[in-house]
């Protein structure tokens, strides 16, 4: 046998370089950036000091004195790490009184921390449905919702975007005797609202289950920010026993982790046979503590979420003049997701860098984390912002639109 390795048989790992420039000629190649907080809503990114409209940091939680006095005074304590799952040692007191709280919060019987809120998702999927179960998903749900259905091998029946109509035919032609309804909350990429109470009612007319993903609304809707359920807690949305609330803690809470809440018997359920609980590290106490002053701060400084809420506003008065007979759509959106519409990723892209030129870090998202031709500017805005900051972006995105 030769040993010339230009005598050896292909691999497809050679393929790797080809693909990578597959990427690259289709505008789709992603770059991370070394970046570190300035002050306000402010970013040092790459060694330059940008404003930034791209965090999740919906209410400025994750500089607040508050929480990182929670977590040092958590490390001394209980120190950095938990060590082990929270089926062996890590369920800490700190992590133990969090999920109290969060429940609590959320106005639900009890509520389970985890570490990760793609790993939620990927995992509470599997433990609620398998084979010959049915499981129905919004086409527009957030990635690890797609891939926990995958994981639970029960047959997934994907409707259109919030099209109920869809998605009772789907549930009235099941014959599965176990379903669950898949549903972002506060749609990632486009910052619209699920119709929960409309989802809660056909999950009672037809025997299912809803697993709510409330990430984006965590923080932001409903009263005090306790989050999308809460704010239509009236049609007696969080009193359902059908309904599992799941929220992520690196957004508006301003941390790391996730939890899911509901009633206490499915709650059990989860972390007898979810396997991102059993067999992972516990999160540190170090975080839970942050995250239960977080909860305080939510609860003890309301202007925050009303800063949100006037900056949400301002943007979405002043953008149509800004932009004026350009063709770009700013989609309907009452959070702090703002999604501006542009086209093409090339479109986009160029807008980024005009952005970026004049100090603003807006990010454009291309496909596959939205549709073909719906590349587009998403705008995250924050209790962080001033309203010149407001200003500044939106004379910013006059110029990039008149540049393009």
């Amino acid at each position: 046998m030769s040993s010339d390795p230009h005598d050896r048989a292909p691999s497809w790992l050679d393929e790797i370089p080809q693909r990578l420039a597959a990427l690259d000629a289709a505008q789709l190649t992603r770059r991370r950036r070394e970046v570190r907080p300035a002050d306000g809503a402010s970013m040092w990114v790459d060694g330059r000091r940008m404003l930034a409209f791209c965090s999740n940091d919906y209410l400025g939680l994750s500089q607040h004195a508050a929480l990182r006095a929670a977590a040092i005074e958590g490390a001394q304590h209980y120190g950095v790490g938990s060590g082990a799952s929270p089926m062996v040692s890590g369920h800490s007191q700190a992590n133990a009184a969090l999920e109290r709280e969060l429940a609590d919060f959320v106005g639900l019987e009890r509520a389970l921390y985890f570490y990760a809120g793609y790993a939620t998702n990927a995992s509470i999927v599997p433990a609620l449905v398998g084979p010959g179960d049915a499981l129905f998903s919004d086409a527009l749900n957030h990635a690890c919702l797609i891939d926990g259905a995958r994981l639970s091998k029960a047959q997934i029946h994907r409707f259109e975007h919030a099209d109920l109509a869809q998605l009772e035919a789907l549930l009235q032609a099941s014959p599965a005797r176990r379903k669950l309804v898949l549903s972002d909350a506060v749609f990632s990429m486009d910052g619209d609202i699920a119709d929960i109470p409309a989802l809660i009612a056909l999950c009672e007319r037809h025997d299912a289950l809803l697993l709510l993903d409330d990430a984006h609304g965590f923080g932001v809707c409903g009263p005090q920010g306790r989050g999308s359920l809460a704010a239509v807690a009236r049609t007696g949305a969080q009193a359902s026993r059908r309904v599992l609330y799941m929220a992520t803690l690196g957004k508006a809470a301003g941390v790391a982790g996730a939890f899911v809440a509901g009633p206490s018997v499915l709650v059990e359920w989860l972390l007898q046979k979810t396997r991102s609980y059993t067999f992972a590290t516990a999160a540190p106490a170090l975080l839970a503590q942050s995250v239960r002053a977080a909860l305080g701060v939510m609860r003890g400084e309301p202007a925050r979420l009303e800063r949100l809420h006037r900056n949400i506003a301002h943007f979405r008065a002043g953008l149509p003049a800004a932009i004026a007979g350009r063709g770009w759509t700013l989609l309907p959106s009452v959070t702090a997701v703002q999604a501006l519409v542009i086209g093409s990723n090339d479109d986009a892209l160029r807008a980024m860098a005009t952005l970026a030129q004049a100090g603003l870090w807006v990010p454009a998202i291309r496909p596959p984390t939205v549709p073909e031709g719906t590349a587009r500017l998403r705008i995250a805005l924050s209790a962080a912002h001033e309203p010149e900051d407001i200003d500044t972006l939106l004379r910013a995105l006059g110029e990039a639109a008149r540049t393009r």
